[in-house]
């Protein structure tokens, strides 16, 4: 992409007039981008997105300057533009700027895109371009609306009146709009078309995010070692720690339980404490903070499990991580990796309820270090099965190609 002029740190700065003749022009909003990593998967899908763009697309990112939850921006970011690769360029709104808005204005007020491309539902990043959209003050021909997991059952019962009336205002707006929505597996589409009967929907995946090749197994436990297993995700009731903690403390097996990730939700994650400081003496928890992506999978490793019985996933993302990385998974049956966990050497609890949970918990306790390692094995096979199994056309191609 040709770019016209710098910004004042000297990074490149897009320009309309001066970009490919031709070219599939995107605007994509999300709420939280790289270097940022708190917002989980779909910053890491999102990241996927832009470094593996099609041949003539040319793509606009707006995210802002900060990690979701932080209070600071990042280094030398805020209301700066970072050409991220030849075909993408990144600018850090900061919110409470009014010189930040004004940059950002003067850069898009004279393009016409061909797609604007939003990853939420729910986010002001998404609710705003759309608005802004359907009054005419943004030129969009199209929109593409990735939920993020945002319209699974699970998802919409969390403030569900809240969700209701929202949807009920808002259906009205998307109408005025060329809509299609992404999907990022068969599940998520049902979820978009239980909500949305009449839409389009793009089936694309994020296989582009994930390694080739899964980690070998870790070594066998030592006989008689207890259960290790781990919780890596966002701390928010849509990951049912919660239920994790209450199965536990019912358990009569020895069980080591760690538990990572950023605290979304404060009032949740205190609920979460006073289960952890009532736990038996045969069961320890230990919270040991956050972990940036590049720790994820080789901490997966030395694990026996990853405990993970949330209440919906479009994709899950740190699933397929947990397999990447040889660790069997103990998970819902609301993700679209059902059959791919249970060959994978995992448990799907089914119906998601605290006793079924516990009872699965206390049986893969009682196993022995050569089943638990055989687990492994499984979960790194069925990933490498999956992974070489995937033709996934990107999801703005099939944007433009279905315009």
């Amino acid at each position: 992409m040709e770019l016209s002029r710098r910004s004042r740190s000297g990074a490149k700065v897009p320009s309309a007039r001066s970009s490919q003749r031709g070219a599939y022009r995107v605007l994509a909003t999300c709420m939280v981008f790289e270097p940022g990593y708190r917002g989980g998967g779909p910053v890491r899908s999102l990241a996927a997105v832009l470094d593996t763009l099609p041949d003539g697309v040319e793509l606009t990112l707006v995210t802002r300057d900060r990690d979701l939850g932080a209070t600071t921006p990042y280094p030398d970011l805020s209301s700066r533009w970072v050409q991220r690769n030849e075909q993408a360029s990144v600018f850090y709104l900061s919110t409470r700027s009014p010189q930040s808005w004004r940059r950002l204005r003067q850069q898009l007020r004279s393009t016409t895109f061909d797609l604007l491309y939003v990853n939420s539902l729910w986010s002001t990043f998404s609710l705003l371009p759309i608005l802004l959209s359907a009054v005419g003050l943004l030129r969009v021909r199209r929109v593409l609306i990735a939920p993020r997991g945002e319209l699974s059952p699970g998802a919409l019962r969390l403030k569900s009146l809240k969700k209701r009336l929202f949807l009920t205002v808002w259906r009205p707006v998307l109408r005025r709009l060329d809509v299609c929505w992404q999907a990022c597996s068969t599940l998520e589409r049902e979820d978009v078309l239980r909500t949305f009967p009449a839409a389009e929907v793009l089936l694309s995946g994020n296989g582009a995010s994930l390694p080739r090749i899964p980690m070998q197994a870790a070594a066998r436990n030592a006989p008689g070692s207890a259960l290790r297993l781990v919780f890596i995700s966002r701390i928010s009731p849509m990951k049912n720690l919660l239920m994790a903690l209450s199965a536990l403390s019912e358990v009569t097996e020895p069980v080591s339980f760690d538990i990572y990730g950023p605290v979304e939700d404060r009032d949740y994650w205190h609920r979460c404490r006073g289960l952890i400081d009532a736990m038996p003496a045969n069961v320890e928890v230990r919270y040991l903070g956050e972990l940036t992506p590049d720790q994820v999978r080789p901490t997966f490793n030395g694990y026996d499990a990853f405990l993970l019985p949330t209440l919906g996933e479009n994709f899950g993302h740190v699933i397929m991580e947990s397999l990447a990385a040889s660790c069997p998974v103990v998970c819902s049956d609301r993700t679209p990796w059902s059959e791919l966990i249970e060959s994978g050497g995992g448990i799907v609890v089914r119906p998601l309820a605290q006793e079924e949970l516990t009872a699965e918990l206390d049986r893969l306790a009682r196993t022995s270090p050569e089943a638990r390692f055989q687990a492994r094995r499984l979960a790194g096979e069925a990933f490498l099965k999956w992974r070489r199994s995937l033709s996934d056309v990107h999801v703005l191609e099939l944007a433009r190609s279905s315009s």
